[in-house]
């Protein structure tokens, strides 16, 4: 059940603070370094690895515009396919192997251990939220060191469809009993912080790399490019309200 603010208070009488953080774990949490490295070694510069990340965004992005569901590992692998189809060079089974086991190894970023400590200590709930299978979730979250910092962590995979559809966050909130309002979805993308927002979410962007915002999003309710200084920022947003 989803709890809602009581429709007959003003917005002046109606206190409300964040009570639970959910972050997304890719580029977000955690860091693509390796993955680039894997990279290099086969594509000169960045765009080999954006180009891959984006095709694999656009697949699940397509699949659940149409209601179809396959599993991340599978998008991540045929964008790959493609990714060396398309630069004429050869795939093998060890190459693949080789950067797609990276994608489970990801190291988290520097400022993420110590944000999240800082939410446990005020006592706010964290909660990781990815595309990610259910399976790579708890390896990635494992490697990376922070598993233990992760108060509940959820997978598309429970619902079938992909973020920023709306299943997911509903499915978070309504599991978490959670008022959407004292939710607050922190990630770099921001296709990511538009479906949050439609589903009712406050929302914090990550700046993690050198990217435009969307002007035709939503303005995230809070926005900085150090994730300790962010999650400062949304503990001073309760201070406020009490």
């Amino acid at each position: 059940m989803r709890y809602t603010a009581d429709e007959n208070k003003t917005e002046k009488e109606m206190v409300i603070m964040i009570k639970a953080v959910l972050f997304d774990m890719n580029e977000t949490l955690l860091n693509l370094s390796l993955l680039k490295e894997k990279f290099a070694q086969h594509f000169e510069g960045d765009f080999a690895m954006a180009y891959w990340f984006k095709t694999v965004l656009h697949s699940s992005t397509v699949l659940g515009g149409l209601n179809e569901y396959e599993d991340f590992s599978k998008l991540t692998e045929a964008a790959l396919e493609s990714l060396f189809m398309e630069s004429g060079k050869e795939l093998t089974e060890e190459t693949k192997k080789d950067i797609l086991g990276a994608f489970q190894e990801l190291p988290a970023y520097d400022d993420v251990e110590k944000a999240l400590k800082l939410l446990q200590d005020n006592e706010l709930t964290v909660i990781a939220v990815t595309n990610s299978s259910e399976a790579m979730v708890e390896k990635q979250l494992t490697k990376a060191g922070i598993i233990d910092q992760v108060d509940h962590y959820y997978s598309v995979d429970a619902v079938k469809r992909y973020k920023p559809y709306k299943e997911i966050y509903d499915y978070v909130v309504n599991d978490q009993s959670l008022n959407t309002q004292e939710t607050v979805m922190v990630a770099t993308h921001d296709w990511d912080l538009f479906g949050a927002k439609k589903a009712g979410l406050k929302t914090a962007y990550i700046k993690r790399k050198n990217t435009q915002f969307n002007p035709y999003y939503p303005e995230p309710d809070f926005s900085n490019d150090d994730l300790v200084k962010l999650v400062e920022d949304i503990l001073e947003s309760n201070k406020s309200h009490q």
